[in-house]
C-alpha cells in the first residue's frame, strides 16, 4: 500500500510519535505546506465528484503526516486499532494536483484490494501482487480521466498497464496461445491475474511492488485495515442508496471488478447488503440498512483496553529515531450506549412498526435502550408487545432521556451516546440539550424539519418496506 518504488527501502513505521515522523530529516517548510495544500485539494476533489470511498477512507485515517520517512506514500494500519497517511512533501509537490489525486486514490484501492482479497495464498504470489497493481491503475486511469501515469521529473511512475498487456500479448503469442483484448484482459481483477498466470514470464519486477508485502516495513495489520475499509464501503453504500450517483457507479464497478471468482469478496458483498444497488437481495442474510449505518457511525464512549502490550513495529520506530520504547494499551474499547425510540402513534404507518418491532434487539455490540412513545414514553423489551395510537410528543422522549420526567415509575440514570428517533416527524419540533446526539430516520413521505432546524440535527431518509 505505499505507491511505487523510488530505490531507497523506507524505515518501519506506525503511529508512535508524530513529531519524530514529521522532524524526519525535515523537508523544507514551503514545500510541506505546498504538498499539504495538494492533498486537501485532492481529498476535497474525492469527495464531491470523484471516489466516494476513497473520500470515506481518507476521512478515517485521522493522521495524515507529510515525512521524508518514506519515499512516496503510504496508508500505515497499525496494530492498534488506528490508520495514518504519510506522504512525502517533495514526491507530492513534483506531482502536481492531478498525480497526487492518482496516488492517493492508488492508495486507497490497495485498502479495499487487500480487505476483499485476503488469501494469504494470493498476498504471497508475485503475479497476484502485480495483477493487482495493473488492475488499480487501470481503474484510476478511467476514474480520473487521465490517459496515462502521473510524471515525476519528466517519467511515469507507477506500472502502466497497457504496457504489462503488451508484454502479456507478446508472451502468448510467441508461445502459440490466443490473448484476449485489452477490454478482457482488464475486465476484473481476478480475470487479470488468471490471464497473467498463462503466461509464461509474467513481468513481475524484481522487487516486491508494495511495501507492505514485505515484512519488517510499513505495517498493515489485516484486522485494522479489515474494520477501517469495511467502514469505507459501508458508508459509501449508504451514501448511493440515499441518491450519491458517483457512489452507486463506483460500488457498482467495484464490485463487478471483485466478486469473479474469489469467494471472500463476494461474501463480504453480501454481508454488507450491496446487492440491493442491483435491485438483488440477499437470500441467506437479513441486511437491515439503518441498523449498520448507526452501528458504523454512532459516536462512542471510549475506555483504555485493560491488556498492556508491547508494539513491536512503533518501538522499532522509536528505537531507530533514538528513542526509548514503550508499553502501549490494546485498545480502545468501545461501548455504544445507544436510545432507540420509535413513533408509535396513529399517524405512522402500521407496516412501519411491525417491521420495526420485529427487528428489534438485533443490534450487536451495543448498550441498547428501547422506546416507544405517543403522546407519552413507553420502555421496553425485546420482544414485549409494544402499545401506541395517541398523539405524537418528541418532547415527551427529549423530557425522559434528559432525565427530567418518569416511565413506569424510574428515572433514565445513564448518558446516551445518541437517541436515534423513527418517526413520520409529525409533532412540534424540539431542540434537545445536545442536539448534536439525536439522529432522525424519517419514513416515507414524513417531514425532515430537523434537517432544517436551528442548531440543525442528523436527519435521514429511510426506506423501510419490505424486502
Amino acid at each position: 500500500m505505499a505507491y511505487g518504488e523510488r530505490g531507497r527501502r523506507p524505515p518501519v513505521v506506525d503511529l508512535a510519535d508524530r513529531r519524530a515522523l514529521e522532524a524526519y530529516r525535515p523537508a523544507d517548510p514551503e514545500v510541506v505546506a505546498q504538498a499539504r495544500r495538494l492533498k486537501e485539494a485532492a481529498l476535497l476533489d474525492f469527495g464531491l465528484t470523484e471516489s466516494a470511498v476513497a473520500s470515506w477512507l481518507y476521512a478515517k485515517c485521522h493522521h495524515q503526516i507529510p515525512t521524508t520517512a518514506i519515499d512516496t506514500a503510504a496508508v500505515v494500519a497499525s496494530g492498534d486499532g488506528s490508520c495514518l497517511l504519510l506522504y512525502n512533501p517533495d514526491f507530492f509537490t513534483g506531482l502536481g494536483l492531478d498525480g497526487v489525486k492518482f496516488v492517493l486514490f492508488h492508495e486507497a484501492r490497495h485498502l479495499v484490494h487487500r480487505h476483499l482479497f485476503a488469501d494469504p495464498e494470493l498476498r504471497d504470489d508475485p503475479v497476484f501482487e502485480l495483477a493487482a497493481e495493473v488492475s488499480i491503475n487501470h481503474v484510476a486511469l478511467l476514474r480520473l480521466g487521465r490517459t496515462g501515469l502521473p510524471l515525476l521529473d519528466g517519467r511515469p511512475t507507477g506500472i502502466d498497464p497497457r504496457t504489462v498487456y503488451e508484454h502479456y500479448r507478446t508472451d502468448l503469442t510467441a508461445h502459440g496461445l490466443e490473448p484476449v483484448p485489452y477490454e478482457t484482459f482488464t475486465e476484473t481483477d481476478m480475470r487479470v491475474y488468471g490471464e497473467l498466470k498463462r503466461m509464461h514470464r509474467p513481468p513481475v519486477p524484481e522487487h516486491r511492488l508494495c511495501v507492505h508485502m514485505r515484512d519488517g516495513l510499513v505495517p498493515a495489520d489485516q484486522e485494522t485495515v479489515d474494520a477501517v475499509t469495511s467502514s469505507a464501503l459501508l458508508n459509501s453504500l449508504l451514501a448511493a442508496r440515499r441518491g450519491h450517483a458517483g457512489a452507486e457507479r463506483e460500488l457498482l464497478d467495484l464490485m463487478g471488478r471483485t466478486e469473479d471468482g474469489n469467494a471472500r469478496a463476494a461474501r463480504i458483498w453480501g454481508n454488507l447488503g450491496a446487492g440491493m444497488l442491483r435491485g438483488e437481495t440477499t437470500r441467506t442474510r437479513t441486511v437491515d440498512w439503518w441498523q449498520r449505518w448507526l452501528v458504523d457511525v454512532l459516536g462512542s464512549r471510549l475506555r483504555d483496553g485493560e491488556r498492556l502490550v508491547y508494539p513491536k513495529k512503533r518501538g522499532a520506530l522509536l528505537a531507530a529515531l533514538g528513542q526509548d520504547p514503550m508499553l502501549a494499551r490494546r485498545g480502545p474499547v468501545r461501548d455504544k450506549v445507544l436510545v432507540v425510540a420509535y413513533d408509535t402513534s396513529g399517524s405512522m404507518p402500521q407496516h412501519v412498526i411491525a417491521w420495526l418491532t420485529e427487528l428489534v434487539g438485533r443490534i450487536d455490540g451495543v448498550e441498547a435502550h428501547w422506546l416507544s412513545f405517543d403522546g407519552v414514553v413507553m420502555p421496553f423489551k425485546p420482544g414485549e408487545r409494544v402499545y401506541g395510537g395517541g398523539g405524537t410528543s418528541f418532547q415527551a422522549v427529549a423530557d425522559y432521556v434528559e432525565g427530567r420526567t418518569e416511565a413506569n415509575g424510574r428515572r433514565f440514570d445513564v448518558s446516551p451516546d445518541a437517541v436515534v428517533m423513527l418517526t413520520d416527524g409529525y409533532a412540534p419540533p424540539i431542540t434537545p440539550a445536545e442536539p448534536d446526539k439525536w439522529i432522525w430516520l424519517i419514513t416515507e413521505g414524513g417531514s425532515e424539519w430537523p434537517e432544517t432546524h436551528t442548531p440543525a440535527m442528523a436527519c435521514h431518509r429511510v426506506t423501510t418496506g419490505s424486502r
